[in-house]
């Protein structure tokens, strides 16, 4: 047999580019530029090698998030970034290195921006008018995505959204999508409202995924603020049976709110809220049934004390007739109540029984009764879409 050693640069370049895009696009930039090999060179400066730029880096051991060695960065910092500053669009930087990356060069094409470990300093030092990072990109970043890293940060609810949640809504001028997500399981400040309420407003934002206090939160942050708004995604801390919070909602003698508009723009919605509420028939329907055109739908809901179990009937008759252009539904329901007669017991059979004439069939349920008469049923769809299941 004849063996036949095949350089690097024997390859053409279509088949330089399919091994080269199983690269990250920060390794293929690493390795090739600086090689006085004009013809790697150019390769690696192609777009879709330039584009996107992921400067972290997770631990094998910890499956913390830190910053790609100061090496790397280093070296993008004086000789790749200027030279190819032109072509990114999105940047994913962590905070112990975002100042050095930002200041390495100009991105007037930038729209893109992802940030780890983020915390309330970022936005002093970087989302005012007086920075440098305020003055570039102000009204280029469209899409915004922080991961917060602030669990245990010391401050008031109030002031933390006063300081950022406030400030970001207000200082990016043209941006569409913004989300605030938690490093972990452990969530960062939500977003309140209602005490004081805060006047910002966005005429751009169409996707919006936050954690918030309470309930009424969330109805402020659907108040006509973000008019454009077609993707909502929250968690709410809090939902009680009968919101005492300040942000002056209506309610009927049936505890019901009120004199709210339709939410006919939005196509997506998903609620999370992993503690028990009485609230579910009262708010989070009424919520539910005022967006008539969506098109997807999620729901992670603990109900205390409710009059049956969450049943496909249920889901039927309550939701989906109200929604005839959805065609993804995702959920997990679980119904704590009391048993009035022990001798009659709803098993997982019973519950999944009722799923078999409807469209979202595909679910799982658990039922558990304890010896003081109290049970939960649990039913949810597959597969599991959430990142916690609750007791």
């Amino acid at each position: 047999m004849n063996q036949h050693n095949v350089h690097l640069l024997d390859l053409p370049n279509e088949i330089l580019f399919i091994i080269l895009k199983k690269l990250e696009n920060v390794d293929v930039l690493y390795s090739l530029m600086g090689t006085n090999n004009q013809r790697l060179e150019i390769i690696a400066q192609e777009q879709i090698f330039t584009n996107i730029l992921n400067f972290i880096s997770i631990s094998r051991s910890t499956d913390e998030i830190c910053s790609i060695s100061s090496t790397i960065v280093n070296q993008f910092c004086i000789n790749i970034l200027p030279r190819i500053h032109k072509n990114v669009k999105s940047l994913i930087v962590e905070s112990f290195s975002m100042k050095r990356i930002f200041g390495a060069s100009l991105y007037p094409n930038l729209t893109q921006l992802k940030i780890f470990n983020f915390n309330k300093g970022i936005v002093s030092r970087y989302f005012t008018d007086d920075s440098h990072f305020g003055h570039i990109y102000k009204q280029q970043i469209t899409d915004l995505i922080l991961v917060s890293n602030d669990k245990n940060i010391e401050i008031s609810k109030e002031e933390y959204t006063k300081d950022v949640y406030g400030i970001i809504f207000t200082f990016f001028e043209n941006v569409k999508h913004v989300s605030i997500v938690s490093a972990s399981t452990d969530d960062y400040p939500p977003l309140t409202l209602c005490i004081p309420p805060l006047a910002f407003s966005s005429s751009t934002l169409t996707k919006l995924s936050i954690n918030v206090d309470d309930f009424d939160d969330c109805l402020a942050l659907l108040d006509g603020r973000f008019k454009q708004l077609i993707t909502f995604i929250v968690q709410i801390n809090l939902i009680y049976h009968r919101i005492l919070g300040s942000y002056n909602m209506k309610y009927n003698k049936h505890n019901e709110i009120c004199g709210l508009d339709t939410l006919s723009n939005l196509k997506c919605f998903s609620l999370i809220c992993y503690k028990s509420t009485q609230g579910y028939d009262n708010l989070i329907l009424l919520l539910i049934r005022r967006m008539s055109n969506l098109e997807e739908l999620s729901l992670y809901i603990h109900i205390l004390g409710g009059s049956t179990f969450i049943s496909g009937t249920h889901l039927n008759n309550k939701i989906l007739s109200h929604m005839p252009r959805l065609h993804t539904f995702s959920f997990y329901f679980a119904s704590e109540n009391t048993v009035a007669n022990s001798s009659i017991r709803i098993s997982h059979s019973d519950i999944e029984q009722t799923f078999t004439n409807i469209k979202y069939r595909q679910i799982a349920s658990l039922i558990d009764y304890d010896s003081c008469k109290n049970s939960i049923c649990r039913v949810f769809s597959l597969p599991f879409k959430f990142a916690r299941l609750t007791n």
